[in-house]
């Protein structure tokens, strides 16, 4: 048996669908790994050669053909060095999550998931099988005993106890597993517990990427054989991870390991949602971005993670000021602009609100003002970004929060324009928390602290402030939390000592504003339970419990 081995971590992202590219890629670093790193043995993510979750290209020949074709180009051109490589393989029938130890030119070895998740945003079992001899992984590397599970497998206890009594001292575990607050901490127990209990040492290899409303965080980890874990390495990067195996005290030496400095839930949030924006927009053919920029912390806050994402020199904010449109409203955006650097355009929304007006006057006579105009506003700012968006090119950010989202208090066609939704799964409360924390990094505010200070307003009306309609979002948020993302019952919540009226009218609000999140724009989720593929609930709904 060798003294030690060393291994190379690819924490990168593999794009779904891009199945060339991937294992073009792929190839390339296997070579690098080797040459550069001297590694014995190179892990890739989960399903790199297809990209998570792939969804329903899955169901299409062609593209499961491309994958296997992929992977035997791959496996031919190893030498010198192990490769394990995630992708789906068709096997008759069947169709596996599998990643594959590739060695000498050849496959050696297929290692298939067991555990295929069908919760929150996971749908394996829609396209995957579970082989029936489920039989464990075990392969080896000078002598070492080298166990293989895929992601889920490692939170439940019987596959890792299987590769343990196959022989395993080593295992390895490609993840594509998405991010939210808190989770770090659950796997690093699920680490420590699984090491201590299986006498084996663990390497935890994340993928890293925005894919839609997913962000994988990366922030792979190792654990050595008596419970020790490691420190992440840094979250939402794109890096080379390389260590040293020592096989008699099966613990781990970092030889190339950047970990992040800030593992604060502000800090990874921030960092989850400008990956997000990122992501979102190079995978789509984006360069620039959009948005309204109201003098409001909404618009401040996803302005800030825009420029962080893409640069200032790439987004452009727009004032569209109305009657209602207070003068520090414009004067925060302003200032906001010139801070960041941002160019800042302005655009009245009054004409277009009067030819509405004037449109719709005979059927309106008689009537008096009502949501209908106030809407009417909203709708004349969306199609006027839309315009903008469509005529110089660019991603138009929408700006709505988690809380909006939650109660309808957001315009269909009009403030929920756009084609990403960056704040979607943050709570106005957090939405506040997150401005405040960005404010104390990097040097100056970038965000002006009266936007953070001034009680918030649509400004659709005279006067107008958010609590005319809403409850205070402390008291919002907190039954919102329970309700929506600890599934709480009504009772429950009224337990928790809130009021029953306050309550019901919240319940009502959430149930008959699920046609308009259907429409929403994607967002990212940071979330234990967000809006869209997370929590899918039907539009037509008896229930009110």
């Amino acid at each position: 048996m060798k003294d030690s081995l060393r291994i190379a971590l690819a924490q990168f992202d593999f794009p779904v669908g891009a199945v060339a590219r991937n294992a073009e890629r792929i190839a390339e670093m296997i070579a690098e790994a080797r040459d550069e790193y001297g590694a014995d043995v190179v892990l890739f993510p989960e399903l790199a050669v297809s990209g998570y979750p792939p969804e329903d290209l899955l169901l299409r020949p062609a593209f499961l053909a491309q994958c296997e074709a992929a992977v035997r180009r791959i496996a031919a051109g190893v030498e010198g060095i192990v490769a394990v490589v995630g992708w789906p393989e068709a096997a008759g029938s069947a169709l596996y999550n599998t990643a594959s130890v590739l060695r000498d030119g050849r496959v050696e070895a297929n290692c298939r998931k067991r555990e295929l998740p069908n919760y929150a945003v996971f749908d394996e079992r829609r396209y995957f099988d579970v082989d029936p001899a489920g039989n464990a992984c075990v392969f080896d590397i000078g002598g070492v005993p080298v166990g293989l599970l895929v992601c889920e497998d490692l939170w439940y206890p019987e596959p890792l106890a299987d590769v343990v009594r196959a022989g395993a001292h080593l295992v390895l575990v490609p993840n594509a597993s998405p991010f939210e607050r808190g989770k770090h901490a659950q796997r690093d127990a699920l680490l420590a517990r699984g090491t201590r209990e299986s006498g084996a040492a663990l390497v935890y290899l994340n993928m890293v990427g925005g894919q839609d409303a997913l962000v994988f965080d990366g922030a792979s980890v190792v654990a050595d054989a008596d419970g020790t874990v490691h420190p992440a390495a840094a979250a939402f990067t794109d890096q080379w991870l390389v260590l040293d195996y020592d096989t008699a005290a099966r613990a781990f030496i970092p030889l190339q390991w950047m970990d992040d400095g800030d593992e604060s839930m502000d800090a990874l949030a921030w960092r989850a949602v400008v990956r997000g924006i990122q992501d979102y927009c190079g995978k789509n053919g984006f360069s620039k971005a959009w948005l309204g920029l109201s003098g409001g912390i909404d618009s401040a806050l996803v302005l800030a993670l825009a420029v962080d994402a893409l640069g200032a020199d790439n987004v452009t904010a727009v004032r569209l000021p109305s009657r209602f449109t207070a003068g520090l409203s414009n004067d925060l955006a302003a200032e906001q602009c010139a801070a960041l650097g941002v160019r800042l355009e302005t655009v009245p929304i009054e004409p277009a609100f009067q030819g509405f007006l004037q449109a719709l006057g005979p059927l309106f006579e008689g009537r008096d003002a009502d949501a209908a105009e106030e809407n009417l506003q909203s709708r004349s700012r969306g199609a006027i970004m839309m315009a903008l968006a469509n005529k110089f090119g660019g991603l138009l950010l929408t700006t709505g929060n988690k809380s909006e989202y939650a109660v309808g208090y957001a315009t269909i066609y009009g403030d929920m324009c756009g084609g990403y939704a960056p704040l979607k799964d943050l709570y106005k409360t957090e939405v506040y928390g997150l401005s405040k924390w960005r404010n104390t990094v990097g040097g100056a505010p970038v965000i002006p602290p009266a936007v953070i200070e001034r009680t918030p307003s649509a400004e659709l009306r005279e006067n107008q402030t958010d609590q005319d309609s809403l409850p205070a979002y402390d008291v919002l948020d907190g039954i919102l939390y329970r309700y929506v993302d600890q599934e709480q019952s009504r009772e429950e919540i009224v337990a928790a000592g809130y009021a029953a009226e306050v309550v019901d009218r919240v319940l009502r609000l959430v149930r008959t504003s699920e046609w308009k999140r259907h429409q929403a724009a994607p967002g990212p989720k940071v979330s234990r339970r967000a809006f869209g593929r997370e929590r899918r609930y039907p539009i037509s709904n008896g229930f009110d419990g």
